[in-house]
């Protein structure tokens, strides 16, 4: 039998405090991919917990299982270790389109039950899945069109 345990991880409060203070200075210096960044590792285990989730459907788990993988794999189009912070983008990208597409196939409670992060799972999800159309695919659809110039 599969049993699941939860492990907490409690910290005290001068720590919690010194998160708080280090995620809102990282958030207030640049609010919108910061703050998006500071979501990949809840969105990670999410995708982890999904995958191991007898009601997620085999292809569900195979994306999940995929974008996982990416997110770990020390080869990446953004390296972590070249680019520093800047590398996460890449990863951040997938887990949101992995995890956008997951949401058509899986019910939104059983996304919300394995979410570990703050806030509502859907609401992160969607605010990941709006910054990528809005600052990744407009600069790729500029791109293409630059590249096919004028018609």
């Amino acid at each position: 039998m599969d049993h699941e345990r939860a492990v907490t991880i409690e910290l005290n409060p001068i720590e919690q405090r010194f998160y708080e203070q280090v995620r809102g200075y990282l958030t207030a210096a640049a609010p919108g991919p910061v703050e998006l960044l500071l979501l990949l590792p809840d969105l990670a285990v999410l995708l982890f917990r999904l995958a191991r989730d007898a009601r997620v459907a085999r292809s569900s788990k195979w994306i999940a299982i995929l974008a996982v993988g990416y997110v770990l794999s020390p080869f990446e189009l953004l390296p972590e270790i070249v680019l520093g912070p800047i590398g996460l983008i890449d990863d951040l990208i997938v887990v949101g389109v992995a995890l956008s597409r997951m949401l058509n196939h899986v019910h939104p409670d059983i996304v919300r039950s394995h979410w570990a992060g703050q806030g509502d799972a859907l609401a992160a999800i969607q605010r990941v899945a709006d910054w990528t159309e809005k600052q990744v695919m407009a600069r790729v659809r500029g791109a293409v069109r630059w590249a096919l110039g004028p018609a």
